[in-house]
């Protein structure tokens, strides 16, 4: 049989050289999966590596960000506690300032009763009310002048509206009943005010 004829009459010609030429790249196949295997490889160690490391990292700013939460917790309590403090303190110490008054009032009531003159008892009186008015004054109590001035529902509560034929005095403060007092600036009592009408 011809060789033409066991290949379907083609004519194959391979020279021993384009053999040897296909073997080295059947190696460089080879190589190159092995290449791709490592490179995969080193990826995955890579990978593997970085996401110790952000496990690690995670776990540390766990840790710092409970340590952050249990102070703020602290500072929380240790505020709400001076806060308390601050607030009974100045209780104490604006009561601690009116002692001294109560005194005067005690010695004022037990001279009243050993005398019969009504102006000494005055005069003591007097003396003790504007103890208490300095008093409220060094804390910024202050009252309110409202006789006179216009009627302001901010300031003054109205218990009575008294007719006037007088067109000025219509919506003004015609009497005070009760005097309002403002502390820093803030109301802290309306004054009770017949308003004119």
């Amino acid at each position: 049989m011809d060789k033409n004829k066991k290949n379907g009459g083609r004519q194959e010609d391979i020279t021993p050289d384009e053999v040897f030429d296909n073997v080295p790249e059947a190696a460089d196949e080879n190589e190159s999966a092995e290449d791709i295997e490592n490179q995969e490889m080193d990826e995955i160690n890579k990978l593997a590596e970085e996401l110790g490391k952000t496990k690690a990292s995670l776990e540390k700013e766990k840790k710092e960000y409970l340590f952050l939460m249990a102070e703020f917790d602290n500072f929380r309590k240790r505020t709400l506690k001076e806060k308390t403090d601050i607030i009974k303190n100045a209780a104490e110490s604006a009561f601690k300032g009116l002692l001294p008054i109560v005194d005067d009032f005690e010695r004022g009531l037990e001279a009243a009763r050993s005398t019969d003159n009504s102006q000494a008892i005055l005069d003591g009186m007097e003396l003790i009310y504007n103890k208490l008015i300095k008093y409220l004054e060094q804390n910024g109590v202050k009252a309110m002048e409202s006789t006179g001035a216009p009627f302001d529902p901010d300031q003054h509560e109205a218990i009575a509206m008294v007719p006037t034929g007088d067109e000025a005095q219509k919506g003004k403060v015609i009497d005070t009943l009760a005097k309002g007092y403002m502390i820093n600036d803030k109301v802290l009592r309306h004054a009770k005010v017949a308003v004119g009408q």
